[in-house]
């Protein structure tokens, strides 16, 4: 049970061995936590532990957790719904409703203030059917929460998740079979998918009037240095919610399972969101994105390149898909002194 060091209690036991930031060793698993071991972990700088979850706490937590969860997805098929509608409108009428999308959108995103688990929500629609509803609500969500990540106040966080929500509105004019993506798009076929983001554009003016939340429709697949479309923008013209919407759509897209329905390793599709920050998407979302999902994944169980199953038990700082792990109860591997091991994959 993953908890912050000022919620410990006396008596509560280390479930996993404590380091710093530095990857020192601090305490032992099976420690006893008093006041002494609290005050240590504080002057460490560590805020969360792993404890063993105390007596008679195992049935409450279960419960809690599969209650948050299916409130989660309550809300998450409603939101899905109120897409639909929103899409098909756009699709006929050529606008929306603009009440419709607050109405949808905002009891969702009350559900993630009261639990910012990031992880669960992740873990949560894994294994849901994509399509074009659940992957624009996701990207919303995403951004919502990269928004958070990075310090915005909260109605600029839900402006941003708005703007997630409605970025691919504007393939409600796209041919059937290109949204579905039924084959390889030809150069002719991918000129009309790009002209997405101008659609949505005018779809979103025509609708809400508001210029920030069009703006993200044009621009969400601009890069940094100029080989997005559909302006070839380079960074300085790229509105900054555009910037933050493009890394959740990135994350999302490269989640999602390809032609024959597999999916990249989570780890794998961090890398290569980590890569891109280097010059095509902006590299302040990026390492917010980084840089709280990797910290979820201490305790987790990953496959290593080697062929060995191991835990995480640290993130380095400086080198963050090189964390120290466990083997057994007294092997550990340090991954950025063992460089030629790697993460091959986490088990969600």
């Amino acid at each position: 049970m993953r908890t912050h060091v000022m919620e410990l209690q006396e008596g509560d036991r280390l479930r996993t061995d404590v380091f710093n930031r530095a990857g020192l060793h601090i305490l032992p698993k099976g420690t006893s936590i008093h006041a002494e071991e609290i005050a240590l972990l504080i002057r460490q700088s560590i805020d969360y532990v792993d404890i063993e979850l105390r007596e008679g706490e195992v049935t409450l937590n279960s419960s809690k957790n599969s209650s948050f969860i299916q409130h989660l997805r309550d809300n998450f098929y409603f939101t899905v719904k109120g897409y639909q509608t929103l899409f098909l409108e756009a699709l006929t009428t050529g606008k929306f409703n603009q009440s419709m999308v607050e109405q949808h959108l905002v009891p969702m995103l009350e559900v993630l203030d009261r639990n910012r688990d990031v992880v669960s929500l992740l873990i949560a629609f894994t294994e849901e059917d994509v399509n074009i509803y659940n992957h624009s609500l996701q990207v919303g969500l995403l951004s919502y929460y990269i928004a958070t990540w990075l310090g915005h106040p909260p109605n600029e966080c839900y402006e941003i998740s708005k703007a997630g929500y409605l970025h691919d509105i504007g393939k409600s004019q796209v041919r059937q079979s290109l949204r579905n993506r039924e084959h390889e798009l030809t150069g002719e076929e991918r000129e009309e998918m790009n002209r997405h983001t101008s659609y949505g554009y005018d779809i979103i003016r025509r609708s809400t009037g508001e210029e920030v939340t069009a703006l993200v429709a044009l621009q969400h697949h601009e890069r940094e240095d100029g080989s997005g479309y559909p302006a070839g923008l380079r960074k300085e013209k790229i509105h900054p919610y555009a910037e933050i919407v493009a890394v959740a759509n990135e994350y999302i897209a490269m989640t999602s399972p390809d032609a024959s329905g597999s999916r990249q390793d989570i780890l794998t599709v961090l890398r290569n969101i980590y890569n891109l920050g280097f010059g095509k998407l902006n590299e302040k979302a990026v390492q917010a994105l980084t840089t709280n999902l990797l910290p979820n994944f201490i305790g987790k169980k990953v496959k290593l390149s080697n062929g060995e199953t191991a835990t995480i038990v640290w993130n380095n700082p400086t080198d963050i898909f090189k964390p120290l792990v466990q083997i057994d109860e007294w092997q550990f591997r340090d991954l950025s002194r063992e460089r030629n091991i790697d993460l091959v994959h986490v088990f969600m």
